[in-house]
């Protein structure tokens, strides 16, 4: 009777454990898909954005650039087939697109060999196409040997370090 006990309180305890690892995994992939929410909302607007104004006529990836102003970065071709990044502000304002041609400037590739020379580079961890104050840019973040944040900019027309902000 004794070990019957046990059995029925340790089916108990295992049951209440599961239960409560199941309601906190559902809770969290809720939570995570509520925050996520709002971020591919702003995208999908911007692509249409960038397609209704003829900006685009295929979209083909987009992200968000938080830079000094945030904007939607939206690849893609125009309807001559061209390839072209359309930096829609976040605010989707019409008159605030700005685009260039992705042939008219240096690729990633590229962009990545220019900080080739930096010695401390321990990983990259992001190479992205945004729009500043000094045009278009490409963003690269990366941590040094010393497990720093580092950021530096290379302007896209010509492949020129324009910021560089290191060891955050």
């Amino acid at each position: 009777m004794e070990k019957n006990k046990k059995d029925q309180i340790k089916n108990w305890v295992i049951f209440i454990v599961l239960f409560i690892l199941s309601m906190s995994l559902v809770i969290s992939i809720l939570v995570i898909s509520q925050a996520i929410s709002p971020i591919k909302n702003i995208e999908q607007k911007a692509e249409e954005l960038a397609i209704s104004t003829n900006s685009l006529a295929v979209v083909t990836n987009s992200y968000i650039y938080n830079g000094n102003k945030p904007y939607v970065t939206v690849f893609g071709e125009d309807e001559d087939g061209n390839e072209k990044a359309v930096f829609v502000p976040i605010s989707l304002e019409e008159n605030s697109i700005q685009e260039v041609y992705l042939q008219d400037g240096i690729t990633r590739e590229q962009a990545l060999s220019v900080i080739d020379n930096e010695k401390d580079i321990k990983k990259i961890l992001h190479t992205k196409l945004g729009y500043e104050e000094a045009g278009v840019v490409w963003e690269i973040s990366y941590t040094n040997k010393a497990d720093k944040l580092n950021y530096v900019y290379i302007l896209f027309e010509d492949g020129q370090w324009w910021k560089r902000i290191l060891n955050l």
